[in-house]
């Protein structure tokens, strides 16, 4: 009773509930400019296949920057606070749903194509009516992942003025406070969990009506 009574008091004190609400918003508009950006450029690559090497190179090359010096190159660039952050979030999770985006747009089997170009559809209504539709299974998987890199980018916003979770996090640290070190990093834990709980249940019932390719 007393632990759940000091856990409490720890909540109330660094108001987690307003810094919950910050870290969640980031993290929806991150990840919300995420998907559509990340399905636009693996359509992109697709229709024009030529470019997808360079394009998924110059993704990957991106990729390898750390998170942490990411944010720390944005700041010359767009200041500090929670913009950086997203920014960063985007950077970070547009490779894995434009790969699968990608891959599953290029994986739609050719008897479907088949079938489709025999009942006159064009190019374009193929891409629309059946490949997009196909591909939605691992589309979703890119987003499951997205979804990991965001919420832990979102975190380390805290270092640069973001508000968010990771302000507790790091005051916790810094003072060496080890009740809200405990508290705020758990709950961390528990939305990124619940986040890719949500994340794979929507993956799965994708998979179960357009199949797994």
């Amino acid at each position: 009773m007393d632990a759940a009574a000091s856990l409490l008091s720890v909540w109330q004190a660094y108001d987690l509930t307003a810094r919950t609400v910050e870290h969640l918003g980031m993290f929806a508009v991150a990840l919300a400019v995420s998907i559509v950006v990340g399905v636009a450029v693996g359509v992109l690559l697709f229709r024009y296949e030529r470019l997808s090497g360079p394009g998924f190179a110059a993704l990957n090359v991106l990729e390898t920057v750390p998170d942490l010096a990411l944010l720390v190159l944005l700041i010359p660039l767009v200041g500090i606070g929670a913009v950086p952050t997203v920014v960063a979030c985007i950077l970070y999770s547009v490779l894995p749903i434009a790969r699968n985006t990608h891959a599953g747009l290029t994986g739609v089997g050719p008897d479907e194509i088949g079938v489709a170009e025999a009942l006159g559809l064009t190019e374009r209504e193929v891409l629309l009516h059946v490949r997009i539709p196909l591909s939605l299974p691992l589309v979703a998987g890119g987003i499951r992942i997205a979804v990991v890199f965001t919420m832990g980018v979102v975190t380390l916003g805290g270092l640069i003025g973001a508000g968010g979770l990771g302000v507790p996090l790091q005051t916790g640290i810094f003072n060496n406070i080890p009740e809200l070190i405990l508290v705020a990093g758990l709950w961390v834990g528990v939305l990124a969990v619940l986040s890719d709980g949500i994340a794979g249940c929507v993956e799965r019932r994708l998979e179960r009506r357009y199949g797994r390719w």
